[in-house]
């Protein structure tokens, strides 16, 4: 299983979420995102407006039909919409799953309660033998750029 922290420094989960969503769904991935109740909205509201010219397909447990949609959003560990990605944001950490091929945690590295649970998260997720980690930190125009970390 894969595991990939993404650490945020220049723009928010609002932000830097329906990109990833977006590739993840390019390749052929349905994702799960695992957040807290009171961002849910946010989110939708960002996957529907993001860009002027398209959005990423989404649902929530609000709205139903979690089986018609490749991305679910939900404050519940759960998979309704049979994805193999799941997606965690604000320290909501998952036990870990075997119906998820990958994960992606993304913390807030400017929130130091939210860099040091994603430090203690790495060291249990490094110490189980089956877990594949990858961190990714954001660039000072918001990209992504891959470091090694030991």
């Amino acid at each position: 299983m894969e595991v990939s922290f993404y650490h945020l420094q220049k723009t928010s989960v609002e932000k830097a979420l329906p990109k990833l969503l977006e590739k993840a769904l390019d390749a052929g991935l349905r994702a799960v995102v695992l957040t807290k109740t009171d961002f849910i909205q946010g989110l939708n509201d960002s996957l529907w407006t993001f860009r002027p010219d398209g959005f990423v397909p989404h649902a929530t447990s609000a709205e139903g039909g979690a089986a018609d949609n490749p991305v679910w959003l939900t404050d519940t560990i759960e998979n309704p919409n049979q994805a193999n990605l799941l997606v965690t944001t604000h320290n909501k950490i998952p036990e870990i799953r075997q119906d998820f091929s990958k994960y992606i945690y993304f913390f807030n590295g400017l929130d130091e309660s939210e860099l040091a649970k994603a430090r203690q998260q790495w060291k249990i997720f490094k110490g189980m033998e089956s877990i594949s980690l990858r961190y990714f930190q954001q660039t000072d125009k918001g990209a992504w750029e891959e470091k090694q970390l030991n």
